[in-house]
């Protein structure tokens, strides 16, 4: 994996699809993106994408994640994008499938971002935590998923005050429905085939915006918290 001279190094997990794939597109207009994924086929996709390194990696493998942050010397943006949604009760959830869903959207990213503090405090560099409305709003059936993004709110804040000292910057962008390929299945399994409502789901590239202007904050400050809402604001009950 060889770095492009002179450009900032960003670091995107989930990067092969939805959220993920669109931040990994608009960072590598002006850095030097590595895309974790764990699809071959859909990290050879990425191959051909100008500014960007697929790097092929299971995030709850923390051997894997320590070989592959021990390389970089110094990190400018980390993105956790990846995420498992299921939807379940607290009725219906097994202590494995609590344990599955925390692994990948809470412990991992915790890991990751404590493995590359010290590349990130070398760049005074940014941490961006993709959330979700889940994580500020339980529904019902929705219970795991929402904790597991509380907790990972939880994880921004602290993080955020303790890494004020070194000038790490830390924020949380939290779409609302989104149209992602996770989120498809999710309404799959649900038995809801109906058409998706394009006012009522943002798109990828639109949550990929707000992390840009995350991104691009002028030095002398840091956007902590941004909440991306469909045009069309279903209320949700």
């Amino acid at each position: 994996m060889t770095q492009q001279l002179h450009r900032p190094v960003a670091i995107v997990t989930g990067g092969t699809c939805g959220i993920g794939r669109a931040v990994v597109t608009d960072l590598a207009t002006d850095h030097q993106v590595y895309a974790l994924g764990r699809s071959p086929q859909a990290l050879a996709e990425l191959e051909s994408v100008a500014g960007v390194i697929p790097v092929q990696l299971d995030l709850i493998d923390n051997a894997a994640l320590r070989q592959f942050i021990s390389q970089f010397s110094a990190i400018d943006v980390l993105v956790h994008s990846a995420a498992v949604s299921e939807r379940l009760s607290l009725e219906q959830a097994t202590p494995e499938q609590w344990q599955s869903q925390f692994a990948i959207n809470v412990f991992a990213p915790a890991e990751l971002t404590r493995l590359a503090l010290p590349a990130l405090r070398q760049q005074r560099g940014q941490v961006v935590f993709i959330n979700s409305g889940s994580g500020t709003l339980a529904l019902a059936g929705h219970t795991v998923y929402s904790a597991s993004k509380f907790a990972l709110s939880a994880l921004a804040h602290s993080l955020r005050t303790e890494e004020s000292g070194h000038g790490v910057r830390v924020a949380t962008v939290a779409p609302g429905p989104t149209d992602t390929p996770m989120n498809r299945k999710s309404r799959e399994r649900a038995g809801d085939f109906t058409d998706i409502d394009p006012l009522a789901y943002s798109t990828p590239g639109s949550v990929a915006a707000a992390v840009r202007l995350v991104v691009n904050a002028t030095e002398d400050t840091q956007i902590t918290d941004i909440a991306v809402r469909p045009r069309r604001d279903v209320a949700r009950r």
